[in-house]
């Protein structure tokens, strides 16, 4: 099977605070960890009441520090709203506290709406126009520093923190190609383009120090529980939230319900299927099958698994199936 890694946003869940996400994520991580799964990546939002990573680099301590051997990272930061020299400094730190655990996944969106990105950055908005400079700029860091350089990376420079490119479109493919990076592609949201992007990213690649052959991982939502019935069930947490990102209303996760045709309009279920296809949902059984068929379709090389999951107890319950696909490690 397809190596398989978590990607946790932390969510807030109504009725509920950023204390318990964070309680949960650093549950459910040492959990991961127990169950074989490979990474566990954080993501970067703001202005978010549903998520709770916002300080993604503290999160990813939070977790490093609870766990031992799971690879823990970013999925990732959203560079532009970022100096390169601060994310150098960040992720030094971290691969010094937890050496040889810690991945760098970098965004060029800035994970917010126009204002909040205004606020983050106290400056032009259009800095994502910087991104690939930005992008070698930090790869610049994290090389042993020159002879007379005068900026460095303190911790960073001479660490081994691997970049990744994430992307939702094909410029993220063809600047990972370029650059010689591994590519996660955001299919577990926007997978309008995702087999354009596989298909550009794996034509172009170029060797780098880092990467020699194209690595790829996608995201796919998975939902997993004992029947197939409630798994779709859980699921609606999810469209809920993307409903009421359609509204441009975004709040915390809601409970799951018994009838989304209650919620939805038939123009709103259109969009929402469309952005979520790249699910599987169901017991362990149709989990299992629709893993390997979506792995084998696309030749991933990493699933990055996600879930929005309102009930903790039933977020676990998800991925404990999920990693029974796991081969086991001697």
């Amino acid at each position: 099977m397809t190596a398989l890694s978590v990607l946790d946003l932390s969510p807030i869940r109504l009725g509920g605070d950023a204390a318990e996400a964070f309680r949960n994520t650093r549950d459910l991580a040492i959990h991961a960890e127990r169950w074989g799964y490979r990474r566990y990546w954080l993501a970067e939002h703001h202005n978010m009441t549903g998520i709770a990573s916002a300080a993604t680099s503290l999160v990813i301590s939070h977790v490093a520090a609870a766990t031992s051997t799971i690879r823990v990272g970013a999925g990732g930061i959203m560079l532009p709203n970022h100096s390169p020299l601060v994310i150098a400094e960040q992720f030094g730190t971290l691969a010094s506290l937890y050496p040889g655990r810690i991945d760098l996944g970098l965004g060029r969106a800035p994970g917010s709406d126009q204002e909040t990105a205004r606020a983050l950055r106290r400056g032009p908005v259009d800095t994502a126009d910087t991104f690939p400079q930005d992008v070698v700029e930090l790869q610049s860091y994290f090389r042993p520093a020159r002879p007379g350089q005068r900026v460095r990376a303190v911790p960073g420079a001479g660490l081994d923190v691997p970049l990744w490119l994430l992307g939702s479109s094909l410029f993220g493919a063809q600047l990972a190609a370029q650059l010689g990076l591994p590519f996660a592609f955001a299919s577990h949201f926007a997978p309008a383009y995702m087999d354009a992007a596989l298909q550009l990213y794996r034509s172009r690649f170029q060797p780098s120090a880092q990467l020699q052959r194209p690595h790829v991982m996608l995201g796919l939502n998975v939902f997993a529980a004992d029947t197939d019935r409630e798994a779709a069930r859980l699921f609606t947490s999810l469209q809920q939230q993307f409903v009421n990102l359609i509204r441009g209303m975004p709040g915390q996760l809601n409970p799951p319900v018994d009838d989304m045709d209650s919620i939805w309009s038939p123009a709103e279920r259109a969009h929402v299927e469309r952005s979520l296809s790249c699910a599987v949902i169901g017991s362990p059984g149709t989990v299992r099958r629709g893993l390997h068929e979506f792995a084998d379709r696309t030749g991933a090389d990493e699933l990055m698994i996600t879930a929005q999951i309102y009930d903790h107890e039933a977020r676990l319950r998800s991925f404990e199936i999920v990693s029974e696909l796991i081969p086991a490690r001697d």
